[in-house]
């Protein structure tokens, strides 16, 4: 039997080309051929970075006996979660009512007509610590198939009609209001860290979308609580092993509470997310630290993500191998006071140890550091550390370095176009503008059609067969908004609005719901929902966020709508769970403020002055205002309409709610009028 995954664009699925199991990628064939063959499907969802994918691909889809005991009496189907996160979700709310819990690798066993009947996440090739093995599971589930078919299909009838009669508690079409917003906050201060930042237990991962919230609603209302919290979490995360302290970049998530042992894996979504988070920790504070984070982040996106055709990666992987040939989890990352001085000398490693909290027992696993940057570091020489550092990342650069997923995806693409286009904007560092215009040039040359439809990947320039869902839509549509508002060029607030469009008419409902795929996507046993956030934003906030900037760069008023009767599921959701859906929140506090709406004009855009007021009016913390700028007279972008230059000099204009102060020539009133 033929292993079919040869030709596919995912790197999970061509990492599982060579395995002996005769897998399909998903597809209607492969549904095909188990009716035909009158057995059971055995649907297994990972990703490329994924820890655990490997370890049970290695043990047993590479293991020849198991491989032919799956080809005998299953038909195998690989999916990327990545790229069909449709099918992910669909499968994984299934687990999740089965059993109580959920995870990646996810192994569900399904008939030929889709419906699950059999769960469960990582299966050991031996039974182990109350787990059957995996080989127990399929003899299992094959007997099931075999010899209680009734049973089997009655089980999978009940799944698929309770997953299809499942429906999110909407709320109203009605936007959260104050009370609504000072619960969210409540709620997050009564589920925070105080002695560590961040929310709840282990394992931690950065609240990005929480974060954003925090920063808008002290914006906009003065309360230090929030900022606090912010601030003292985006601390604790930079200086901890969460942080790669020689390059930048923020690994998945921490498995101990104090952010110092990382799941290693760096993902192309939690970088953007929280360089952008730092970038605006930065206009709000002015934290040294802040921008060192903001900037190497992004640097760090642009040196290690970037690809050949200019978009960005998905992934590095957690794993790499350690030198001897074995795939260990941290490989690349870690250190032994050894290793410290074998790099840089007796006296140099020990004040490497000291700086970077590297010990004799170690704070990971056989002796071996992550390195972080202990809260009393003490006062260190600069330039000897910044030396440190440099020879340390030298050094590192010589250790086989973990593989990365290629796959560009449209919607973390988006989030990485909106931090580096405002990062750049934000430092003076067009060259990270020009990598958010290059990821944005690829996603409108390869992922959208001549109907403006978008495909959720690409790799190597080879596009992707798999429609994109709403976040894609969502979340490119904010990159475009955040590139028109540095660059003032109104093509990306074109884009912006096809995309929105394609929302409006194929992922919204009559009530004003969201959906995650779109009416004419393909149809599985559930259409997926989810308004709360995950790793990412969900689709249906980060669409009513892209809505609601649309509306205002534009006045569209059937967008704005939209956006307001998104955020009824805001006002539900947001004082009872606020850690899950945090960029609701954040969008909502751009909606109480108006947003505003600023156009800066001047006699051209390479005019100095003009170029000064239109860096203050991005440096405004007013939550999710929008910036148009251009050159008096253009119609370029719809808020210069009829905003002329005062007194031959270049001017701001600042709206909110139907009403507008009067343009202003001076930075400091700006600055002042985009301010609490």
């Amino acid at each position: 039997m033929p292993n079919r995954l040869a030709h596919e664009t995912s790197p999970y699925l061509l990492q599982h080309a060579d395995n002996p199991v005769a897998w399909w990628p998903w597809s209607a064939e492969a549904f095909e051929e188990a009716r035909r063959a009158n057995k059971p499907v055995l649907l297994s969802v990972g990703y490329s970075s994924c820890h655990w994918c490997h370890v049970m691909a290695h043990e047993s889809f590479e293991d020849q006996p198991t491989a032919d005991y799956l080809n005998e009496h299953f038909v195998s189907v690989k999916v990327d979660r990545e790229e069909r996160p449709d099918v992910d979700a669909v499968y994984m709310e299934a687990v999740q009512a089965a059993t109580g819990q959920g995870g990646w690798p996810m192994t569900v066993f399904l008939t030929p007509d889709a419906e699950p009947f059999y769960f469960g996440t990582y299966f050991p090739p031996a039974p182990r610590h109350g787990m059957p093995s995996f080989r127990q599971v399929l003899e299992g589930v094959r007997s099931a198939w075999t010899d209680r078919r009734d049973e089997v299909a009655e089980v999978a009838g009940k799944i698929t009609r309770d997953l299809s009669q499942r429906e999110i508690d909407y709320g109203s079409t009605e936007a959260p209001g104050e009370e609504e917003l000072s619960g969210a906050l409540l709620g997050l201060t009564r589920e925070y860290d105080p002695q560590r930042g961040g929310f709840a237990g282990a394992p931690k991962f950065p609240p990005s979308m929480a974060l954003e919230f925090l920063l808008r609603h002290h914006a906009r209302t003065g309360a230090e609580g929030a900022l606090e919290m912010a601030r003292d979490t985006c601390e604790r995360m930079a200086r901890g092993g969460i942080y790669d302290q020689l390059a930048g970049g923020f690994a998945r998530y921490s498995v101990d509470r104090e952010w110092t042992v990382p799941h290693f894996e760096k993902m192309l979504y939690d970088n953007a997310l929280l360089c952008r988070v730092y970038a605006h920790l930065w206009r709000s504070t002015g934290s040294d630290l802040a921008r060192r984070v903001a900037v190497e982040t992004a640097d760090f996106l642009v040196r290690e993500l970037r690809t050949t055709e200019g978009g960005f990666a998905s992934a590095l992987d957690a794993d790499s191998d350690d030198g001897t040939g074995k795939h260990v989890e941290g490989a690349y990352y870690v250190w032994t006071p050894a290793q410290l001085t074998e790099v840089l000398g007796e006296e140099d490693g020990g004040l490497a140890a000291q700086y970077f909290g590297v010990t004799a027992d170690g704070t990971f696993e056989e002796g071996q550091s992550v390195l972080q940057l202990p809260q009393d570091e003490g006062v260190f020489d600069a330039d000897r550390i910044a030396s440190i550092k440099s020879r340390l990342l030298e050094a590192r650069s010589q250790r086989p370095a973990p593989g990365r997923d290629d796959k560009v995806v449209a919607a973390w693409n988006g989030l990485a176009i909106a931090a580096l286009a405002e990062t750049g904007a934000y430092f003076d560092r067009p060259d990270l503008v020009e990598a958010a215009v290059s990821a944005a040039d690829l996603l409108v040359r390869l992922h959208l059609d001549e109907h403006a439809k978008l495909a959720r990947t690409s790799k190597d320039g080879q596009v992707g067969g798999n429609a994109g869902v709403l976040e894609d839509y969502a979340d490119v549509a904010e990159g475009f908004l955040a590139l028109a508002s540095v660059t003032g060029e109104g093509v990306w607030l074109e884009f912006a609005g096809f995309l929105l469009d394609h929302v409006l008419t194929g992922f919204v409902d009559e009530s004003g719901a969201l959906y995650d795929t779109a009416s004419d996507a393909e149809q599985l046993i559930r259409r997926p929902q989810d308004p709360t956030d995950n790793a990412t934003p969900s689709g249906w906030t980060a669409a009513a966020g892209a809505l609601l900037s649309y509306a205002a760069q534009t006045g569209a008023e059937p967008h704005r709508t939209a956006a307001e009767r998104a955020l009824g599921v805001v006002k539900a959701l947001g004082p009872r769970v606020p850690r899950f859906i945090g960029w609701g929140l954040a969008v909502a506090e751009a909606y109480l403020d108006g947003p505003r709406e600023v156009a800066v004009v001047g006699p051209s855009l390479d005019d100095e002055a003009a170029k000064a007021l239109h860096r203050t009016a991005l440096l405004g913390t007013a939550p999710g205002a929008v910036v148009a700028f251009g050159a008096a007279g253009s119609d370029e972008l719809p808020l210069l309409a009829d905003r002329p230059l005062v007194d031959g000099e270049p001017a701001a204009y600042v709206c909110r709610n139907f009403t507008c102060d009067a343009p202003t020539t001076d930075q400091e009133r700006l600055r002042t009028a985009l301010s609490r």
